[in-house]
């Protein structure tokens, strides 16, 4: 177990910080748990309320730990992983792993495409609406993700928000629709959320969260769907597998 010395050169609250995830990682302290209070790590350690408060926000911020007001501190349970070469919809991926999720349902709107989205779905002139759905998708009775996709009301011109109820799009893609989805382009990064986006996700206003957006193709070539989602940092990560 490593000690906190005031001769290593890497800052103290920063040895704290890699000494509290060891003690994580090991399993001393688990998922659900409470960890020491601020005061009790001070006196533990002979360091200040200032650098243990530090290393314990280090951590919250990494998701590591959360904090409940009144309550104390303590360690997150491991965040949701996807494989990124995995191209499913966020229902089917989730109940793979034995998980529970519900959808709110948002806004379900038929429009003109901006000129982004229709450069994005590759929708002519004549042709340029699109249908807007917007979801709170929730893992485990907790808000996950915002999920807004516009999809060419040319290929779906029948689809309704009854036909949405708790399902998945892509499986209602292929089981109505006879779609036939081969690959997704997505990038990724960080946005802060605004006031309505973090009421929904139940997080602080401007909290930092992972921001998605991509285009699905069909395979004919045509995009079938551009589709932003926020995702909660603190519950979800992406796993990338590398192959030689």
């Amino acid at each position: 177990m490593k000690i906190i010395s005031r001769e290593n050169p890497v800052p103290l609250y920063y040895q704290l910080k890699e000494l509290i995830q060891e003690m994580i990682e090991n399993d001393i302290y688990k998922p659900g748990e409470i960890i020491p209070p601020e005061r009790e790590l001070c006196k533990k350690y002979g360091i200040s309320r200032m650098t243990a408060r530090r290393a314990v926000m280090a951590l919250v911020n990494e998701g590591v730990l959360f904090r409940e007001q009144g309550k104390g501190t303590f360690v997150s349970k491991p965040k949701k992983k996807h494989n990124i070469f995995q191209l499913k919809g966020f229902t089917e991926q989730m109940e793979e792993k034995g998980l529970k999720t519900s959808t709110k349902e948002l806004l379900f709107e038929i429009k003109k495409a901006t000129k982004k989205i229709k450069n994005a779905l590759e929708l002519t002139d004549d042709d340029d609406k699109v249908i807007e759905i917007k979801r709170l998708r929730i893992l485990e009775n907790e808000p996950f993700l915002i999920e807004t996709v516009y999809i060419p009301l040319n290929l779906c011109p029948d689809l309704t928000l009854d036909m949405l109820a708790n399902k998945s799009l892509y499986q209602l893609f292929k089981d109505k629709y006879n779609f036939v989805l081969d690959y997704a382009k997505q990038a990724i990064e960080p946005i802060k959320v605004n006031e309505y986006e973090s009421e929904l996700l139940n997080l602080d206003n401007e909290a930092i969260e992972l921001l998605f957006t991509g285009i699905t193709y069909l395979d004919s070539g045509k995009p079938i769907e551009y589709v932003k989602a926020i995702y909660r940092s603190d519950k979800y990560k992406y796993e990338v597998v590398l192959k030689a």
